[in-house]
């Protein structure tokens, strides 16, 4: 599949795509999130056959920053970035592919927090990195027309770079009843404008971090301000507490979570199958800690 951006699969219904609701019912690949950054890509550079190493800016389509030196990185990268990526450079394995992981930390500790969660392993890690991979990618030429897959496996940590990608499971629950429900009430639903989805998850994440309900009340006004048919919110509220239900089963043995000294469950999962790749978070526990963290917005 393309490299996009992961979707939360209560948004993607309110213009009428309910795939996810198959999606819901259909097995696949689950991974666990980690909530590191910068996120780091590396592996050999098809253009070039070098390893490299970078930033989700491998994939830009115009300014393109890939890394295959020391040198190139002090060109196109500044200060805790640059740091992270020349010893992503010195120490991260070479790779017969290219691979997306996010950046946890330096070793010499227990306790990491890269960006809004903070991770307690069980013990002192002596790497010099830790990387938490979770895509591999193929591409022919270059990178610009990359295509993602979940990474199935986890690359053998070194005596310099520890990897880590946690097993993950989850509790066996049917949801073949409610996700019939759920699809019965789209019928009943006057779906958005690809215009009018934009404008809606806009208003409907800001109330999320500001910590107000998506009550019938919320909705109404939404529903008023942007002239859309009520019911579709009423179904994304449906197809969200499907989400979270699911979530609330899913299982890791990856390192502790705490946000804020309160023990989560962690960013949240990703689950993969024929029908799409969607992420499973606890919106209102992450989304108001997140918002806030900007450490690596401009990488």
């Amino acid at each position: 599949m393309k490299n996009t951006h992961l979707e939360h699969p209560e948004d993607s219904i309110l213009t009428g795509d309910l795939s996810v609701l198959d999606w819901f019912l259909t097995n696949g690949e689950v991974s666990t999130k980690i909530d590191g950054a910068p996120a780091i890509v590396w592996g050999k550079n098809p253009a070039t056959g070098k390893f490299f190493v970078g930033t989700k800016s491998v994939f830009n389509k115009k300014l393109i920053k890939i890394n295959e030196t020391h040198s190139d990185i002090d060109v196109n990268h500044v200060g805790n970035v640059a740091d992270i990526l020349h010893h992503c450079l010195d120490h991260l394995p070479d790779f017969d592919g290219i691979i997306q992981g996010d950046f946890i930390g330096f070793g010499g500790d227990d306790i990491f927090c890269p960006n809004t969660i903070t991770y307690v392993f069980d013990e002192i890690i002596d790497q010099d990195i830790i990387i938490a991979p979770h895509t591999v990618y193929t591409a022919e030429h270059d990178l610009r027309d990359a295509v993602a897959s979940p990474l199935t496996f986890c690359p053998k940590s070194t005596d310099r770079c520890l990897f880590v990608k946690p097993k993950t499971w989850s509790i066996d629950e049917d949801f073949d009843t409610i996700v019939a429900f759920t699809r019965q009430m789209s019928s009943m639903c006057e779906f958005m404008t690809s215009k009018q989805s934009e404008r809606v998850q806009r208003q409907l994440n800001a109330c999320i971090r500001q910590g107000f309900p998506i009550d019938d009340i919320t909705q109404e006004a939404i529903a008023n301000d942007n002239d859309i048919d009520v019911n579709v919110l009423r179904l994304w509220s449906l197809v969200k507490s499907i989400k979270d239900d699911m979530l609330f089963l899913m299982r890791n043995n990856g390192p502790k979570a705490y946000i804020d000294n309160e023990q989560c469950g962690g960013e949240g999962y990703v689950k993969t199958n024929k029908f799409g790749m969607f992420k499973l978070v606890n919106r209102e526990q992450f989304s108001h800690a997140n918002f806030n963290n900007r450490r690596f917005a401009n990488v």
